[in-house]
């Protein structure tokens, strides 16, 4: 009888442990984190804290129509492409919130922390992400979850701006780089946004490359950054769909 007993209680157990083997692992929180969703400061940083209290501070009392939302592409609006800005935007009653380095979290955090402070612009360009594939090789699909968690911010600030989503431009001299090719799969996700009144999608990198996809220094020395001519190119590429949105005649 003592032998039954122990057999039976000896098959019960082999049979939970072969259910826990088979039953799948619980995911932990580290595989459930996306860092490009997860709002980031970089207030270590004296130049980025310093621009962020300016840029609050302004946007409280600034009237503003066009938002332009990134990193140093969009920052280089206030330097390479001074000139541009000035003919192109600053008429548009134009606000820069570009900082050089950010990744999606870092808008995230600049967005939860009044950088839009009440403003209602009429048009938001958002272009960002770059440094997301370029610093880590992040996965496109993260990204893209960044991305669209920045347009999402700026509905919930105001639900009426509408949103000029610019695929993030070809880095790398060649069409098979590395980061220009990850950068191309979070352009073909987030084109998808614009299934949403609200968000229009703009591909300008046809008016960056030459024929043969090649990306040439003369546009980007650093085959990243435009120099001013680059931001010749981005505002005229731009300008009818920007008019278009803004309803100017």
């Amino acid at each position: 009888m003592i032998l039954k007993s122990t057999l039976v209680a000896a098959m019960f157990c082999s049979s939970l442990v072969q259910l826990h083997a088979q039953a799948p692992a619980a995911p932990t929180q580290e595989a459930e984190a996306n860092s490009a969703t997860t709002p980031a400061d970089k207030l270590k940083s004296a130049w980025w804290k310093k621009r962020h209290e300016q840029k609050v501070a302004a946007a409280k009392k600034a009237k503003v129509d066009l938002l332009f939302i990134g990193d140093s592409i969009t920052h280089a609006w206030e330097r390479g492409g001074a000139k541009i800005w000035k003919e192109y935007y600053a008429p548009r009653n134009a606000f820069n919130i570009g900082f050089s380095g950010d990744r999606t979290q870092n808008v995230l955090w600049r967005l939860d922390n009044g950088e839009m402070a009440g403003m209602k612009p009429k048009v938001a360009i958002i272009m960002i992400g770059t440094n997301n594939t370029g610093h880590s090789m992040q996965k496109a699909e993260e990204t893209a979850a960044g991305i669209k968690a920045i347009i999402d911010r700026v509905h919930q600030q105001n639900p009426k701006t509408k949103v000029l989503l610019l695929a993030i431009f070809p880095r790398g001299a060649q069409p098979d780089h590395k980061m220009r090719v990850l950068n191309d799969k979070v352009n073909e996700i987030i084109k998808g946004y614009a299934e949403d009144e609200r968000i229009t999608y703009l591909d300008l990198a046809p008016s960056f490359l030459e024929d043969d996809g090649v990306l040439s220094k003369k546009v980007m020395p650093d085959l990243l950054h435009p120099r001013a001519h680059g931001y010749q190119i981005w505002a005229e590429a731009m300008e009818p769909t920007l008019k278009t949105l803004l309803e100017e005649k």
